[in-house]
This record gives C-alpha cells, sequence and structure tokens, in this order.
C-alpha cells in the first residue's frame, strides 16, 4: 500500500492489477491501519486524474459532469460493475465497500456510476444475498448514496421496504443503525428535493416530525442500551445529527439521562490526542449540540415580512400561513432553547467543545464558536463557561484562524462574538486569565469584529463593549486599542448612529480611552504646545469635542454620562476649553448644554427668562451634575483671561449659569456630596466676580 500511495500522484503509472488491489482495500476483514492507507491512495488517485483533465474540461453545461468525473467513470465503473456480476462474496464485498468508499472521496463519479443505467439492478439483487457482511455494506452504501439527489431518485419502493424491514430487525444492532440512517437521509432529502419542486407534494409537517421523534427514539435506545455500542455509535450518532433539526426530537433529545450517555463517548480533554481516530464521532456529537442550542434568528419586522412574502411565492398561500405557524412553534422559543442549552452545558457540553477543538477542521471550530455563541446568549451560563474552560476553547479557535490568515472568514465571527459577550459580562482575569500578554492578545480578533465587513450591527456593538471593558483596565491595554488601525475612526462615526444602543456604546468607549490613552486624550485635547497649535490648527479636536457635546444633549442617560465624563476630562486642558468656547461663540449652545447636565430646566434665554419657573423639572441626574460642575469649573478657570472677558461674560449670562448654581447650591435640585458643593461655591464666586 505504501508502494501504491506514491504511484498513485501519477494515476498513468498503476497497472491494471494494482487498480484492482485498491478496489479490494476496504472490505472488513483488512486492518484499520491498512484501510486508512486505502482512502489516501484513493484520495491522491482522484486528485491526480482530476489535475490532469482539468486542461480538458467539458463545455457542456448543465448537469453534465467534468472530465475529471468522466475519467474516474471510466477507470472505476468496469471494475465495480465486474466485481458486481460475480457470485463470490469476496467480490461482492470488494464492489460495494470500494463504491461506498468512493462516495467519501469523489462523491460526484460514485454518482455517475451508481445512476448508470442498469446498475441499481445489480444492486437491488444483492438485497436477495443471504451473507450478513454483504448485507450490512450494501446498506453502508444506500445511506452514502441517499445524501445525493441524482441518487435518490432511483430508490425503488421495494428498496426503501427492504431498508425499513432491516431498521426493524434487533438482532443485528449495526445493520439496524446503518438502515435507520439510510431511511432518514432518504426522507429528508425527498422532502427537501419536493420543496424545491413547484407543485412537488411533499409529506407534512405532522407526518414528518412524528416519524422524526419515531426515527430518533430508536437511534436514542440503541446508543443508551445496545450491547455492540462500539458497531452502532457512528450511524446512531450520524443519524441523531439529521434528526436533531426537528423541534420534536429536539425536545425528546435534550434530556440529561441521555446527554450524559453521549457525551461519554467523547474523549475527555486529556485523551485528546485520539480525537482524530474518532473525528466522525465528534464531529456527529457536535452537529447534535448545535442543532439542540441554536436560537432562531432575530428578524427584524421588515426582514419577516419579506420571508413570509418570499415563502408565499415559492409554496403557495398555504405554505405562508404554514411557515408562520413554525415561527410560533414553543419548541422553538428563546425559553425552550435556553432550556436546552444549560440542559447540555450540565450534562458536559463544555468537555466536549474543548475536544472537538483540537481537530484539524475549520468547520468544526466555526460549528464550536456557534454552540459557545449560543450558550453564552443566556447571561446565567456564562459563569460555567468560564468554569468549564470556555473561554480557553474560544480563545484557541480564534489563534487558530487568526494565525493562518490575516483576513477573517465570516464564520469566525461568532467565535469571536462569543468571546466578546464573555469579556462584557466578567473582568478580563476571569476571562484571559492573570497573564497581560493574553488580554492584549485578544484585542486585535475584538477589532476585527468591530471593523469586519460581514458583522452585524449587533456584533460590532459587543465589540465595543468588550473593548470598553478591556480599556478600562489601565493605560497599556487603551493605548494598544487605540493604536489598532482604523478602531477609533470606525467608533467615531459609530457615534453618529441613530441606534441609541450602538450611539452608547461607541461613546462609553471614546470616554474609557479619553481616561486611559495618552494618544486619544491629545486627539480629543488638542496640542498643549503653542506652535504645535499654530502650526496644525486643523480643528479636528474642535470638531470631537463638539460631537461629545452634542452627545451630552441626547435622551440616553448613559450615553449623556459618558459624553459629558469625556469632556469633565478633557476641560483640565486650557486647548479643550478653547475649543469649547469657539463652539459658543459660534453656535451660543455649548454652555447651555452643560448649564443643563446640571439643571435640565435651563433653556436660552436672559437672566432669569433662562429657567423655567417649574422646579420640579430641575432635578438632575447626580451623576450628570457632578460633571456639569467640573466641566464649568474648568471653563471657567481657563478662560479667564482679559481678552475672553466681555464675551465670556455675556454667554454665561445667556445660559443662565448663576441662576442654576444659585438653585443648586440652596439645595433646589437635590442632595449631592461635599466635592460637588464644594466645587459649584468656587464656580458661583467666579460667576459672580465675572458679572460684577
Amino acid at each position: 500500500m505504501d508502494v501504491l500511495l506514491v504511484k498513485s500522484k501519477d494515476p498513468s503509472s498503476l497497472l491494471p492489477d494494482e487498480l484492482s488491489y485498491i478496489v479490494a482495500a476496504f472490505v472488513p476483514s483488512q486492518p484499520p491501519s491498512s484501510r486508512s492507507k486505502a482512502y489516501l491512495v484513493l484520495s491522491a488517485f482522484c486528485q491526480g486524474v482530476r489535475v490532469s483533465k482539468s486542461s480538458e474540461r467539458s463545455q457542456a453545461g448543465g448537469d453534465q459532469p467534468d472530465q475529471g468525473s468522466l475519467a474516474l467513470f471510466r477507470v472505476f465503473q468496469p471494475l465495480i460493475a465486474s466485481n458486481l456480476s460475480q457470485s463470490r462474496e469476496d467480490a461482492l464485498l470488494a464492489a460495494v465497500t470500494f463504491h461506498c468508499a468512493l462516495f467519501q472521496v469523489d462523491w460526484t463519479s460514485a454518482s455517475q456510476i451508481f445512476t448508470e443505467d442498469g446498475f441499481i439492478d445489480l444492486l437491488t439483487t444483492l438485497e436477495m444475498a443471504t451473507s450478513s457482511p454483504v448485507e450490512l455494506e450494501l446498506v453502508r452504501l444506500y445511506a452514502q448514496a441517499s445524501s445525493h439527489k441524482t441518487c435518490r431518485q432511483l430508490f425503488s419502493d421495494e428498496s426503501i421496504a427492504w431498508l425499513q424491514k432491516k431498521s426493524s430487525q434487533s438482532t443485528d444492532d449495526a445493520l439496524r443503525a446503518v438502515a435507520l440512517l439510510a431511511i432518514v437521509k432518504l426522507a429528508q432529502g425527498s422532502s427537501d428535493d419536493a420543496a424545491t419542486i413547484p407543485g412537488g407534494s411533499a409529506p407534512t409537517t405532522s407526518v414528518l416530525a412524528r416519524e422524526d421523534v419515531a426515527r430518533a427514539a430508536q437511534l436514542s435506545d440503541m446508543i443508551m442500551n445496545s450491547k455492540d455500542i462500539e458497531a452502532c455509535l457512528n450511524e446512531a450518532v450520524e443519524g441523531l445529527a439529521y434528526l436533531s433539526i426537528n423541534p420534536s426530537v429536539k425536545k425528546s433529545l435534550a434530556n440529561n439521562t441521555f446527554l450524559k450517555r453521549l457525551f461519554s463517548f467523547v474523549p475527555k480533554r486529556k485523551a485528546a490526542v485520539d480525537a482524530a481516530n474518532n473525528s466522525t464521532l465528534v464531529y456527529g456529537v457536535l452537529v447534535i449540540i448545535s442543532n439542540l442550542c441554536a436560537y432562531k434568528p432575530r428578524l427584524s419586522q421588515e426582514q419577516q415580512q419579506i420571508t413570509k412574502l418570499r415563502r408565499m411565492a415559492e409554496s403557495g398561500k398555504q405554505a405562508g400561513r404554514q411557515g408562520a405557524e413554525e415561527q410560533l412553534d414553543p419548541l422553538e422559543s428563546e425559553r425552550a432553547v435556553q432550556a436546552r442549552c444549560r440542559s447540555a452545558i450540565s450534562s458536559g457540553a463544555l468537555d466536549v467543545l474543548a475536544t472537538a477543538s483540537g481537530l484539524d477542521s475549520q468547520g468544526i471550530r466555526s460549528s464550536i464558536g456557534q454552540v459557545l455563541l449560543s450558550f453564552a446568549e443566556d447571561k446565567e451560563n456564562r459563569g460555567e463557561i468560564l468554569r468549564g474552560g470556555g473561554s480557553k476553547t474560544l480563545t484557541r479557535i480564534i489563534q487558530s484562524v487568526s494565525s493562518s490568515s490575516d483576513s477573517l472568514a465570516p464564520e469566525t465571527l461568532p467565535a469571536i462574538q462569543a468571546l466578546a459577550k464573555l469579556a462584557i459580562t466578567a473582568p478580563p482575569i476571569q476571562v484571559f486569565g492573570p497573564n497581560e500578554g493574553n488580554v492584549l492578545d485578544v484585542i486585535r480578533p475584538f477589532s476585527q469584529l468591530l471593523l469586519h465587513p460581514s458583522a452585524s450591527m449587533l456584533q460590532q456593538f459587543e465589540a465595543m463593549m468588550a473593548l470598553t471593558n478591556l480599556a478600562s483596565h489601565g493605560p497599556t491595554l487603551a493605548s494598544r486599542v487605540a493604536n489598532t488601525p482604523h478602531v477609533l475612526n470606525k467608533v467615531e462615526l459609530l457615534m453618529l448612529e441613530d441606534h441609541t444602543l450602538m450611539r452608547r456604546a461607541a461613546t462609553e468607549l471614546i470616554c474609557n480611552l479619553v481616561a486611559w490613552s495618552e494618544q486619544v486624550f491629545e486627539r480629543y485635547a488638542g496640542a498643549d504646545d503653542e506652535t504645535a497649535r499654530s502650526t496644525s490648527r486643523d480643528g479636528s479636536s474642535k470638531s470631537k469635542i463638539h460631537v461629545l457635546i452634542a452627545m451630552s444633549d441626547v435622551e440616553d442617560l448613559p450615553t449623556r454620562l459618558a459624553a459629558s465624563g469625556a469632556l469633565a476630562m478633557l476641560t483640565s486642558m486650557k486647548t479643550a476649553c478653547e475649543a469649547i468656547f469657539e463652539l459658543q461663540m459660534e453656535r451660543h449652545r455649548a454652555f447651555l448644554v452643560l448649564a443643563q447636565l446640571i439643571d435640565p430646566s435651563v433653556h436660552a434665554g436672559d437672566d432669569d427668562d433662562a429657567v423655567d419657573e417649574d422646579t420640579s423639572v430641575g432635578v438632575g441626574d447626580p451623576g450628570l451634575v457632578h460633571r456639569g460642575v467640573v466641566c464649568i469649573l474648568n471653563l471657567l478657570s481657563k478662560l479667564q483671561v482679559p481678552s475672553h472677558r466681555d464675551k465670556l461674560k455675556d454667554e454665561v449670562r445667556k445660559a443662565g449659569l448663576l441662576v442654576v448654581f444659585e438653585k443648586l447650591l440652596k439645595g433646589e435640585l437635590g442632595s449631592f456630596s461635599e466635592d460637588v458643593l464644594g466645587s459649584a461655591a468656587e464656580v458661583k464666586k467666579i460667576l459672580v466676580a465675572l458679572s460684577s
């Protein structure tokens, strides 16, 4: 077999006897190691043939096979048919097992052989065989063929009845499991085929649900009670993976007793090195978990209407009404999915995900990310995810993708979003451990999630929330966020979003970056050096402060707190105060916004006219009041220069600042700390002196 593996790279070098040897290499009597090498040889041979024929692609349209498939058909079809025409058991086994292997390696050529005129008749004659090994391998071939539409169409009622008979016998669990798998694939595939044909008739949803639940019960019973579990486990798991898209089946499978039994067959973390030998089983279990824990997509009202109209156009009004009913299925409600997620977690799903993450398959890793995202949707699960090593699993997945490519595939985003949810909920040390390098490394994928063109609004929101949490833990993390290319520009753009939560998250991130990043502080406060200001006065910092003032005037309280908090810090710099004063002189609005942080009843006007007579509306939020007092104190302290005095006097009078601070100090706006009142007293003193 080692010699054939070398020669298979050049298909023309293989002799007829060597091809016959490959055909016979998949029979059950061959040791597993030999069959594994045979798969490698077959794969290399098929790839070599396709490469050699790549320049001779068929010009035929439609469903005509390409030249590679035709070449493989001409090589293998005579060998398979020749063995099938014999009566010896070894020849029959060689033909059926090889054809089954070809489906797994090159399904297009295998399907072409299966659909060749008269070939299905050769197979159906084997249904009468008395040999148990031939019978079992024939059912395996049927199960492989059932995955493909062109092959499904050839199954006769007699063959389906034969499969049903084999699925109901109780003496051979392996045969029973494979027959059930073939029937499941045929049933679901035929239903999907009928749904794509205009006017096609498919079983009703209720009939399919009953049949699926019955088959799932048979397969799960085998997993729970079979005395020959090794012979039937993989097929039983694969069958349940197909069936677990049905809400009724999800309900029946989501119990701790069954899930614990199912998960017990997956290697534990300490045995993860053996996971490659169990990849089929691990993948099947992962698909079951994914189906059980998948939430229905959250569609906007417009998307729901478009989906309904499309469904009605494709399948008629009755199908449209059926789809509307499916959306209301209580088994697919958010509460039902949450319950299934908790059941999976409590049964050991996190260990399964940790093992599966060690497999070198991007499809598996994407599925793990989606499952952990489903788990993390429920905040009550996030502590369990952290304790179960979920953050390490996600980090491993993300690192494997980041190291292999500079750009992220959209399938990677759910894993990053799941990690972002954990980073929002818990302190970085709980999520990433005490090593600061781990925290620094995760800033890049969070930034990629924020910037990715395929990211949804929710993903962008949660990326900003995670970055906000990280940026609040010191200058090193904040500087790394600020220095990530394009992040600041993106966040500043999202500050102008109409969506309240997006605007809030962006503003809160900017506030934390202003607090901890010297670069961002200077970006907003402006250059402090007089020479730098005179040579580089482009107004960019002034426009950014203008946005913060506008965000301090929105209805959303957290957004106002974040924006005014950033202003309170920035006004410690004279350059920022001068920028605010320039905005005040241009638009006569900045001082009023700051005054309204303290007293919401104040409005533009002169003297007492600047305040509403109804003092009941003048009770402000303590956080806003504190920020407003600090901002105004900084402004008045930094702008006390002769050139500004007359203009400043006129603007503070129009904004009603003196009246606002008198009310504050009299207690008319509520009770506040000594720090706030002390600063307010300083402001009043400056205002009185300014007005004299």
